[in-house]
């Protein structure tokens, strides 16, 4: 079977042993705030700069 094949007969039903207290929770590391980045260079200094890397593939 080659990379992407699926096969219905492999997939199986997954019997979770687990309580919900024991997973995860994603909201107790939600972030709330906001972040700021200066890099120091303008608009078109980054548009040449990807000109450039384009033109080097």
């Amino acid at each position: 079977m080659g990379f992407g094949s699926y096969d219905e007969s492999e997939q199986q039903e997954v019997d979770a042993d687990f309580d919900d207290d024991d997973a995860v929770q994603s909201s107790e590391n939600s972030h709330k705030g906001t972040i700021e980045f200066e890099n120091g260079a303008s608009s078109d200094e980054l548009l040449d700069r990807l000109e450039e890397i384009k033109d080097d593939s």
